[in-house]
């Protein structure tokens, strides 16, 4: 797969996430759910201070490392996606690859810079972009947007069912983004193919025997 092809990929995820991040920060206050028009599917605006999928670390320190911890993975990701492309890898293990580095940077785009560019989102209250009095939040403590919330499923647990029997039950109840689902995808797929995809890169790597022996028209095949 040609690295041109890969670079093309990780940008228009970055692009696509990016894009709506900022529309529904600048669009909608904090906690304000969009209509879709469809009943399992909402946009519905939450930030985080963690990780994907809304996951908490260990406050404010929890959070400087987390940002620290991505902007390392995408330091290295940018190397080794550049390796696997030009050594041939197989084409799905490269496109799961970049899927990885492309949401492992959309969300270190949030923590780097949205503190810096956007005042702060509440409730009723939607933030501008490059505010006069600066933005909500230093340098890598950026908040990560996120906005689809597929409640798929709303009932209640039968209430036989010991110790929940009765409680509202939802699937499906995270509320994520582009750049989640990008690297859920990637791992997701990694690990359902992934012999498929390291034998075909093993066939591929096997050695070509070259040699300089003459071959006569004399020489019988057994």
């Amino acid at each position: 797969m040609k690295l041109r092809n890969v670079i093309l990929i990780i940008a228009l995820i970055i692009f696509t996430d990016q894009a709506l991040k900022i529309w529904i920060k600048t669009s909608y206050g904090y906690g304000n759910t969009g209509i879709t028009g469809l009943s399992w599917f909402k946009l519905y605006f939450i930030e985080n201070k963690g990780m994907a999928w809304g996951w908490e670390f260990g406050g404010e320190w929890g959070k400087m490392i987390l940002t620290l911890f991505r902007m390392v993975a995408v330091i290295f990701g940018t190397w080794y996606i550049g390796k696997i492309a030009r050594r041939h890898y197989s084409r799905g293990f490269i496109i799961c690859a970049a899927l990885i580095y492309a949401g492992a940077l959309g969300n270190l785009i949030d923590s780097m810079f949205y503190g810096l560019i956007f005042s702060q989102s509440d409730y009723g209250i939607v933030a501008s972009s490059f505010p006069s009095g600066g933005g909500y939040a230093g340098f890598l403590h950026g908040k990560v947007v996120d906005m689809l919330y597929f409640p798929i499923i709303n009932s209640q647990f039968p209430s036989w069912v010991p110790v929940v029997g009765g409680d509202d039950f939802e699937f499906f109840s995270p509320i994520f983004n582009i750049a989640d689902a990008s690297i859920s995808v990637g791992v997701i797929t990694l690990l359902i193919f992934q012999k498929r995809f390291f034998k075909k890169h093993k066939e591929d790597e096997k050695p070509t025997v070259v040699t300089s022996a003459e071959v006569s028209d004399k020489m019988q095949v057994l």
